[in-house]
């Protein structure tokens, strides 16, 4: 499971806020690094009678949302990556999904408060997500051995009705 990332919030308007430090940070961390891991696990998994990979992208790699122009523009290319993978390690018994979570009461959205209840709000389930319910999706990726190349939302349906 490739879970790390890295952004910097800075608003979409804002072109002066992102440094091209900024866009290769976030670039390595959100997509050249699960790129890394998965090169690096490829033997292992290939050899395992499970061979599942599960990339942690972003609603924000679906729609337009998130911190900033270089996260968002890394969880979609986590998307493609977890795509290209899929098809390319199929054959040698790889599965590679992803999970897209939206809003997650976590340590990183804790200092949201207003947000979190607009979603809360708005979202066609009423309630902001949880890390278990991200995870619960994960262990369906990992166990559904038919299923490789997909990426799950896991928001409530808030892309519904954004």
């Amino acid at each position: 499971m490739n879970s790390a990332g890295a952004t910097k919030f800075v608003d979409f308007a804002d072109l002066d806020g992102i440094e091209v430090a900024d866009w290769h940070h976030i670039l390595n961390v959100n997509v050249v690094g699960a790129w890394n891991t998965v090169k690096a696990a490829a033997g292992l998994l290939e050899s395992s009678p499970i061979g599942a990979v599960v990339n942690v992208a972003s609603s924000a790699g679906v729609r337009v949302a998130g911190s900033s122009l270089p996260y968002s523009v890394s969880k979609a290319a986590l998307i493609q990556l977890t795509r290209t993978l899929a098809r390319g390690l199929g054959p040698r018994g790889i599965r590679v999904n992803a999970v897209a979570p939206g809003f997650i009461e976590s340590p990183w959205t804790a200092g949201y408060g207003e947000r979190g209840q607009e979603v809360a709000r708005i979202a066609p389930l009423n309630r902001v997500g949880t890390p278990a319910d991200v995870a619960e999706v994960a262990l369906m990726l990992i166990r559904s051995s038919y299923v490789t190349g997909e990426v799950v939302l896991v928001d409530g349906g808030l892309a519904l009705v954004d």
